[in-house]
């Protein structure tokens, strides 16, 4: 299991938001590319990376935050945040990003996502965002009535390369992540999936490392506020398997 840190971008800044909420924003470094060099030196092989301002405005903003975190990290970058159009998937792919998240557009435009999914083979990544189960769309402002298992298989049936699974009820707030959604989601599918949220100490890596075929956890405020050691938290996956 990959234990992948997290950052996220706002205003060209590494800050963490608490639950989504853009008025509850703690600033970590101030250039982002300072965050991906202390991750590689921790032993990261890869990087989740997320335009907050690109999430809500629904076209990339930090992109040349993205630049310096690709030209400061030597291993795999994911990045998601309102990418909505093929131009915007091509511009970061131009720039050596190696997987794209899409969210939003998942729900609304499935078409769109089948054509990238076609044009940019095993690069494609769909971030689903759910509260109680159910899907959560722009910025997690809007709930759907999809469910998260649901939408997966589509996404699956699409051709993605995997699944982010976050439970944003959890995430920003270290009080453990979603174990029995996680799992079964991992369960019904055979493509990777990547649990997120609410991951706040060593126990919650070892519960989540039990999941079998877990391909990877995001973790974010708990690695910047120090109650997880990136290190610890790599070498303790490496005994699991």
């Amino acid at each position: 299991m990959h234990i992948i840190p997290a950052i996220d971008l706002k205003d060209g800044q590494c800050v963490r938001l608490r639950q989504g909420k853009f008025d509850e924003v703690t600033v970590y470094y101030e250039a982002p590319e300072e965050s991906a060099i202390k991750w590689q030196k921790e032993g990261a092989k890869v990087l989740h990376v997320v335009d907050l301002d690109g999430a809500r405005s629904g076209k990339i903003q930090n992109l040349s935050s993205i630049k310096k975190i690709r030209e400061a990290f030597k291993g795999v970058i994911e990045v998601g945040g309102g990418i909505r159009t093929e131009e915007d998937v091509k511009i970061l792919f131009d720039c050596g990003i190696d997987r794209v998240i899409l969210g939003t557009v998942a729900v609304e435009n499935p078409d769109f996502v089948k054509n990238v999914c076609k044009n940019f083979p095993g690069k494609i990544i769909a971030g689903i965002d759910a509260r109680d189960g159910y899907v959560a769309v722009k910025g997690w402002v809007e709930l759907t009535k999809i469910k998260a298992t649901e939408l997966a298989q589509r996404m699956k049936e699409h051709g993605v390369w995997g699944i982010i699974y976050t439970d944003i009820s959890r995430d920003g707030m270290l009080t453990g992540p979603n174990i029995e959604a996680t799992k079964a989601l991992v369960d019904s599918l055979t493509i990777p999936v990547i649990a997120s949220g609410g991951v706040s100490s060593i126990e919650d890596i070892k519960k989540l490392s039990k999941i079998q075929n877990l391909w990877g956890v995001i973790v974010g405020k708990a690695l910047y506020s120090g109650t997880i050691k990136l290190s610890e938290a790599i070498k303790l996956c490496w005994q699991n398997e």
